[in-house]
């Protein structure tokens, strides 16, 4: 027996098995070896999600500064009291006050290294082409993330499963230090743990306006910091309307960007939810500055249309809006990668008489060139950008292009591949004399690229020596509701429902029957 059970402890040792007591004897019984399962290293920094957007008031966590301290050599963050006093306390109980901070960044190495390691995709022109991105991935069950370090990224684990015929690329790096913020006082300097949390007794003076608050000073996924005023949705909208569409626009069309304005900040709070916060206040948020330009026409819009929104299925659709569309309006799917939406479709933007004249779809040259040359019957024409024309140049689109145009052998030649439905431009070609791959720009890629186009509804008139004019009609990304129609279309007696209607059909317009407004 003891021979027996020496060369079965023999044997266990390679086979990986145990032995245990079966009956009158000891018997081996195999084991499956222990499966390790692999470190996956983090994508980013930690940051605590933002609160959930939700009740009847819920209240919007807006970034006023964003990337601060991203180097120990970065401007310093001062603060200022637009009257009264600022008080200050960071995570540890450190406190302060008086009428300003001045806040420094200081190089700190970490006690022990951060390994990051990520797959990304992108960079992508905007955050509606980079979530739908993220959207596909996970539907495959990977925690994937939109991310905006300098351009919009979508951001998964390492080793994640791929959607097909997405190009993603692998990175990882350690991280020895972190940047701390620091607060200047006459008694020296005193290290802040995030977040700092400051109030404003008569308001925060910002980019010379006033800002109510409370304020945080937070870490973002990128080892910078974030300024942050934490605002009530309909204080938010003081800040918000008056420069979007301006406080001298008539009500109807003054209560049409309100609830736009309420409805896009609801549906679009996971934005920057990867930071901490929920909305930036530029342009690639809606622009929220001095609530002050709130007038009383503005707040009487606000109060008008409390609490309301458009929605389908009970929740915030999404409520894009621009300048002026030319006269067409675009489908979603023209602007940017998404899907279809029965209330983001493209038709003609003007009378009935408009709407004979130009019918879609509007994809022949030929087709364009009519609707870019009428103007009659268009709502919203008076805009000084409903036409407009531009000189591309050879240089210009190099310059424009940067190292994608190495390839690019002189002279380049530029043509529009696609059109949607609305005669908006889908894809741009670009291309040199040299058999090299040609530059394809699509959607919302070609505006963010060639910056001086007003829109993508345009059409192409070569003029020699690497020289086209551009002859195009719009302002922005077409999709949705053009400021400058609902302008023209208050000012002929239409009220807010019908023309939310009119560029968004099927929406319901009221008040969201759940409390629970974020997505």
């Amino acid at each position: 027996m003891i021979r027996f059970l020496t060369l079965t402890l023999l044997l266990c040792v390679g086979l990986g098995c145990r032995v245990r007591e079966q009956g009158d004897g000891l018997q081996p019984t195999l084991t499956e070896p222990p499966v390790v399962e692999p470190v996956r290293r983090a994508t980013h920094r930690s940051v605590a999600d933002p609160p959930r957007v939700e009740g009847h008031e819920p209240v919007l966590w807006v970034a006023l500064a964003d990337h601060l301290g991203a180097a120990e050599t970065a401007a310093p963050l001062n603060l200022r009291a637009f009257a009264g006093s600022l008080s200050l306390r960071d995570a540890t109980g450190e406190q302060g006050s008086g009428s300003g901070f001045v806040i420094t960044w200081r190089s700190v190495a970490l006690a022990r290294p951060l390994q990051l390691a990520r797959r990304i995709a992108g960079p992508y022109a905007s955050f509606e082409s980079a979530d739908r991105v993220a959207s596909r991935w996970r539907a495959l069950g990977v925690a994937a993330e939109v991310a905006h370090p300098k351009e919009w990224e979508v951001w998964a684990p390492e080793g994640s499963p791929v959607p097909d015929g997405l190009a993603v690329r692998d990175w990882q790096g350690t991280v020895t230090s972190t940047v701390e913020a620091v607060l200047q006082t006459p008694e020296g300097e005193r290290p802040l743990q995030g977040p700092v949390l400051i109030e404003a007794s008569d308001g925060l003076l910002w980019a010379g306006g006033r800002f109510e608050g409370p304020f945080r000073l937070q870490r973002d996924a990128y080892g910078s910091w974030t300024l942050v005023e934490q605002v009530p949705v309909e204080r938010y909208l003081e800040g918000v309307v008056p420069h979007e569409i301006g406080a001298g626009s008539p009500m109807a069309a003054l209560q049409a960007q309100t609830v736009l304005a309420r409805t896009w900040a609801l549906a679009n709070s996971h934005r920057f939810s990867i930071d901490g916060y929920h909305l930036c206040s530029d342009t690639q948020c809606q622009v929220y500055s001095d609530p002050r330009s709130a007038g009383a026409a503005v707040r009487e819009a606000i109060a008008a249309t409390q609490g309301k929104l458009l929605s389908l299925n009970n929740r915030p659709i999404s409520a894009v809006y621009h300048a002026t569309n030319g006269g067409v309006m675009a489908a979603g799917p023209e602007a940017w990668a998404m899907q279809p939406t029965t209330y983001l479709r493209a038709k003609p933007d003007g009378d009935e008489g408009w709407s004979n004249r130009h019918p879609l779809p509007l994809q022949q040259r030929k087709a364009v060139e009519e609707l870019l040359a009428d103007r009659s019957g268009a709502f919203g024409q008076r805009h000084p950008r409903f036409r407009w024309t531009r000189i591309l140049s050879g240089p210009t689109l190099r310059q424009a292009l940067g190292a994608a145009a190495d390839p690019l052998v002189s002279p380049v030649e530029l043509k529009v591949l696609e059109r949607g439905a609305s005669g908006r431009v889908l894809a741009l070609q670009i291309s040199g004399s040299s058999d090299a791959a040609p530059v394809i720009l699509k959607l919302d890629a070609i505006r963010r690229t060639l910056r001086t186009l007003p829109s993508t509804l345009f059409v192409l008139e070569p003029q020699g020596g690497e020289h086209w004019l551009l002859v195009g009609g719009g302002f922005g990304h077409g999709a949705g509701l053009s400021q400058a129609g609902a302008i023209d279309l208050a000012w002929r007696g239409w009220p807010v429902e019908r023309i939310l209607s009119h560029y968004y059909p099927g929406t319901v317009y009221g008040p969201l029957s759940t409390l629970v407004q974020s997505p």
